[in-house]
């Protein structure tokens, strides 16, 4: 084994598919536009089918299309062909993919989409083929050579199949407005989702869980509401219940390096003043950022008069998928 050639072979491949997504530029035309135009108008879904290799490219695209806006299906031509089609509707618009254009069981379906009267996108390599000329829009794949030196395996059409198909999804999002926050609702789940819609006054410890003392509380009673609800700090109350200060297990120990006459102290002689807050509607992963802006591990939440309604650690955070950008 030549590791040499090895390392060669492997970057012919990277510059052949390469090759072949810069090519596919070319063919982002009037078609194109068309493509755009007619999804966006439809009241329908986008069905898109294809065989083989092509046709788990369209279950990429698929969902592609569905995490940005695009209402999308996967059709098996195959299983379309025995009752399967009665999952497409007038107003959907069907994209077949075949790098030749003549895949017998795409061909095979074209007759009968056509009777229910559904605007048809023939992405495919050839312009010549049947499929191309039997479709009201052509998106054109094609690639020069393939990345298998053999010719057999689609590689480098796969891929251009591939950035074909992001392109329209990134153009229909472009065109609906999809912002951040449909991204979100959309996905719950996971570190991206949390992070884009997850709220601070989802995840904040609350009531009687916020830790929390007077001015005038001693420095013993202090250490026990630390010690008490495990969040590492305390906040500092006036009379009137507004924050105006922080005691952290850190602040303790630095106090003891200094001194060790702690007996008669108060909260309002150790806290540290005017700490960093934020308000309940923020958003955690903002919460985040704040938090790792000032190195801080534990933000406390308050109401429109300053007073503590929550607080927030950093572990809490991170244990939930968030990470800072």
């Amino acid at each position: 084994m030549n590791n040499s050639d090895i390392i060669k072979k492997g970057k012919e491949v990277v510059r052949i598919e390469a090759k072949a997504v810069s090519n596919l530029e070319n063919s982002i035309n009037e078609e194109f536009v068309k493509a755009i135009e007619v999804i966006i108008n439809s009241s329908g879904r986008v069905v898109i089918t294809g065989m083989g290799k092509s046709g788990l490219v369209a279950r990429k695209i698929v969902a592609t299309l569905n995490s940005t806006g695009t209402a999308a299906i996967f059709l098996h031509p195959t299983d379309a062909l025995h009752g399967d089609l009665g999952m497409v509707r007038k107003d959907d618009v069907v994209i077949l993919i075949s790098k030749s254009g003549e895949t017998e069981e795409i061909s095979n379906l074209i007759p009968m989409l056509k009777r229910l009267q559904v605007k048809l996108i023939a992405m495919t390599g050839n312009r010549e083929s049947r499929l191309a000329k039997d479709c009201d829009i052509y998106l054109n794949i094609g690639v020069k050579e393939e990345a298998c030196p053999h010719d057999l395996v689609p590689t480098a059409s796969t891929t251009a199949t591939l950035a074909m198909g992001d392109a329209l999804s990134v153009a229909l999002l472009d065109q609906r407005g999809f912002t951040a926050e449909d991204f979100a609702l959309l996905h719950p789940g996971g570190s991206l989702g949390k992070r884009l819609s997850l709220e601070v006054k989802e995840i904040m410890a609350k009531g009687s869980d916020v830790p929390k003392v007077n001015e005038d509380t001693s420095l013993k009673d202090v250490i026990i509401e630390i010690t008490t609800k495990r969040l590492g700090a305390t906040g500092v109350v006036n009379s009137k219940g507004v924050l105006t200060g922080i005691i952290t297990d850190g602040d303790l120990r630095r106090l003891l390096e200094k001194t060790m006459e702690l007996k008669d102290l108060k909260a309002a002689e150790v806290m540290t003043k005017n700490p960093k807050v934020m308000k309940a509607k923020y958003l955690a992963s903002f919460a985040l950022q704040h938090m790792e802006n000032y190195k801080i591990t534990t933000l406390f939440i308050v109401d429109d008069e300053n007073k503590p309604e929550g607080i927030i650690h950093l572990h809490d955070l991170i244990n939930l998928g968030l990470r800072p950008r």
